[in-house]
């Protein structure tokens, strides 16, 4: 079995997967040492490592960059990353993005926000053999025009959530990233499919959490809500991302309530 089945065979064991977000080699060798399962480079390293007030300026170099320095951290970790804004707006711009990533880069698994539009994409990286990991919900990419709101807060949304899901996994999607999703609708898209769900505000139910490595460690200037510092009570920066890993693993974080 390879490193990815094993990884998606964590839902059918009922374990749960954890994710943090790395942006360069002494962070991701931490992580991986702490057992993070998915080393996530993210575009948000616009925001929180650029200083820019959205992922919009994020280059597709600036990806290859960050990963080239995640992979040297932590060559064995399992690593995620995004494409980002405007690198997938057409079918031959998506592969060549995902190609650089992959061939520069070492990154394994390349994630993409969007809904069904996304679709013929997912469907022509997986028919290349590039694992994919959609991404549902709050569209960080997107903020500009839609604002950062909760998404499925009516029926409606609730039941366009669950069609794009089942769509994007019939695709050929690994897994599913859920940013912000009424907790009661990841719930249901969770049990819906047979690919991991990895929540974000997206309540306990889902099959694994990530959140962006700032947060975890109280850096960031307007943390989300459902994204306490970890790093708390004297904890080291490493005892912060253990403590992450083994919240999410026991069941502790997100609490139920």
């Amino acid at each position: 079995m390879n490193k990815l089945a094993k990884l998606l065979s964590q839902k059918s064991q009922g374990k749960k997967l954890t994710c943090l977000t790395a942006y360069d080699a002494s962070f991701a060798r931490v992580l991986d040492d702490c057992g993070v399962d998915l080393l996530l480079v993210g575009d948000s390293l616009g925001m929180v490592v650029q200083g820019h007030n959205s992922t919009v300026p994020v280059t597709l170099d600036d990806m290859i960059y960050h990963s080239i320095l995640v992979r040297r951290g932590a060559p064995q970790a399992w690593m995620i990353a995004d494409l980002p804004f405007m690198t997938a707006s057409s079918l031959t711009l998506a592969l060549d993005s995902a190609q650089q990533l992959m061939q520069k880069a070492g990154v394994q698994m390349i994630k993409i926000e969007g809904d069904q539009s996304v679709v013929p994409i997912v469907a022509a990286l997986t028919q290349q053999g590039v694992p994919v990991c959609a991404h549902l919900g709050l569209l960080p990419q997107q903020a500009l025009r839609l604002g950062y709101k909760t998404a499925g807060k009516t029926s409606q949304a609730a039941e366009k959530l669950l069609a794009d899901a089942l769509a994007l996994e019939a695709a050929g999607a690994s897994m599913l990233v859920l940013e912000c999703v009424m907790p009661d609708v990841a719930a249901k898209i969770t049990q819906a499919l047979s690919i991991p769900t990895i929540g974000i505000g997206s309540g306990n139910q889902t099959d694994g959490q990530v959140l962006v490595l700032h947060d975890v460690l109280g850096l960031s200037a307007y943390p989300p809500s459902f994204a306490p510092s970890f790093l708390v009570n004297g904890r080291t920066i490493r005892d912060a991302i253990c403590a992450f890993v083994h919240d999410v693993r026991a069941g502790q974080f997100p609490s139920a309530s």
